[in-house]
């Protein structure tokens, strides 16, 4: 090897054990303490003072992370147009999110901590979802359809983009269902149906499965009610039956609330780490194995000069860590409105976390061969230095060490999952309890005017929830 080159290597090795030095082995959950703490206590204010002193995430490797937090804490301080000013910051992230050549090798040879933050796909859809409620509260129906069909549309975007091992959430079933809550409220009644109808259908078959997550009673309801409003007596009938239920019409002078409840806190992401084994070359191609968990995953090296292949044919045995999320179980676990001594039960519509969890595990397959890839360059790097410099290589070594973690962020102030329920209540001012029970008892008080046939929104978002853990 030739002496620049060498200078080179070292120069390198140099730069990356001070970042792996001046780059602790926490997670991202730790790093940001302050301001996960701030908002699971929800002083939302002081979270608030917290991130617009921190100016320089804003245009950092976490941005979408940043401005994904500003919109959730704008939109609890109800700044909505705010909210929907920062996430549109995240959102067009998300959107020009293009791969450097530089972070894509410099995390080849460290971790994928130094590249810009690409977000989970349940996160991009999440943005949409407070986007959809902002507008909402702005009385802007028309925007928040805009968002609630984006979901779907984000979600069949990424899913054509996987050529292997394709997502299993590919459906939203609760922004249907919003998007028939809104169409509803914006008189429009014969999409709301269809909105419904299409819900009921992503729920029966994608949710159930996947999520354990039943169709909510109310949407068999609203499906009957609509379709009797709109004079569909087959579809009235056919949905009667299917759900044993009847058509129970409301008072025409009544209004309604529409009461979104978000529980708990999403899970956080640790590490894991697994060891592959070389089970032999053949033909231009490696092949890393674990039989506990019956992963195989061959790489193609042929490509590469015969000193790399030479390299990475000897190695034997990588450990390679995987981010893990980590749960944050809700203490509260059912909750209901009681409205005039009557019970309205809040229903699950959307499990946050068990989507969290399919989705990591979605793209976790699709990666893993990524993440062998990485180490096994890196141990590349290692055993070349050491066949030019033993000193050299010992460096590298400590480096590889030091610098071999998962990338473990992620938009921690999203909710655990989002119930809802449906009341039609007489006009004027009502007065409403939120009864909640689990490992702790909440109650909350709220006051809300009722309008003759419009539909009264309303989002209350309870964090409390235990600390993270397997």
């Amino acid at each position: 090897m030739h002496l620049p080159h060498k200078l080179l290597m070292v120069k390198n090795a140099i730069l990356i054990l001070l970042l792996a030095i001046t780059t602790s082995c926490a997670t991202y959950y730790e790093k940001n303490i302050e301001l996960q703490s701030l908002i699971a206590k929800g002083n939302f204010a002081s979270a608030e003072k917290l991130l617009t002193k921190d100016t320089k995430s804003g245009e950092g490797i976490n941005r979408m992370l940043y401005w994904c937090n500003s919109g959730v804490v704008a939109f609890m301080n109800g700044k909505y147009e705010l909210s929907n000013t920062n996430l549109n910051k995240a959102d067009l992230y998300i959107e020009d999110y293009s791969k450097s050549l530089g972070n894509e090798a410099l995390a080849l040879l460290t971790n994928p901590m130094v590249k810009p933050y690409k977000p989970e796909d349940f996160e991009a859809v999440m943005i949409h979802y407070y986007k959809a409620i902002n507008y909402i509260y702005l009385k802007d129906y028309e925007g928040a359809l805009v968002e609630a069909k984006r979901i779907n549309i984000v979600l069949n975007k990424f899913n054509e983009k996987y050529k292997e091992n394709k997502n299993k959430y590919t459906r939203d079933a609760f922004s249907h269902l919003l998007m028939g809550i809104i169409y509803e409220a914006s008189g429009d009644v014969n999409n709301a149906f269809i909105a419904y109808r299409n819900a009921f259908d992503v729920y029966e078959q994608d949710y159930v499965k996947l999520f354990n997550t039943q169709a909510p009673l109310q949407l068999k309801k609203d499906l009957i009610r609509t379709a009797a409003k709109l004079g569909f007596g087959s579809e009235r009938d056919f949905y009667e039956r299917k759900f044993g239920l009847k058509y129970e019409p409301e008072d025409p002078n009544n209004g309604s609330l529409v009461f979104f409840w978000m529980n708990g806190l999403v899970p956080v992401k640790g590490e894991w780490s697994i060891n592959f084994v070389n089970t032999g070359y053949n033909n231009g191609w490696i092949t890393f194995a674990n039989s506990e968990y019956g992963l195989s995953y061959p790489i193609y090296i042929g490509g590469k000069s015969s000193s790399d292949q030479g390299a990475l044919r000897n190695l034997s045995v990588l450990r390679v860590s995987f981010p893990k999320f980590l749960n944050r179980q809700p203490l509260l676990s059912d909750g209901k409105l009681v409205i005039n001594n009557q019970h309205y039960k809040l229903e699950l519509a959307e499990d946050i976390n068990k989507i969290a969890y399919q989705c990591l595990n979605d793209r976790m397959l699709r990666e893993l061969a990524t993440g062998i890839l990485r180490l096994a360059t890196k141990k590349a790097v290692e055993y070349a230095m050491r066949n030019q410099n033993q000193n050299l290589g010992a460096v590298f070594s400590i480096v590889n060490a030091m610098t071999e973690k998962a990338d473990t962020r992620n938009w921690q102030s999203l909710p655990y999952s989002i119930s809802y329920c449906r009341a039609s209540l007489p006009v004027g001012v009502q007065n409403v309890a939120l009864e909640t029970t689990g490992k702790m008892q909440s109650n909350s008080s709220f006051t809300f005017n009722i309008l003759k046939g419009q539909t009264t929104f309303y989002a209350f978002h309870n964090l409390e929830s235990s600390a993270p853990s397997n």
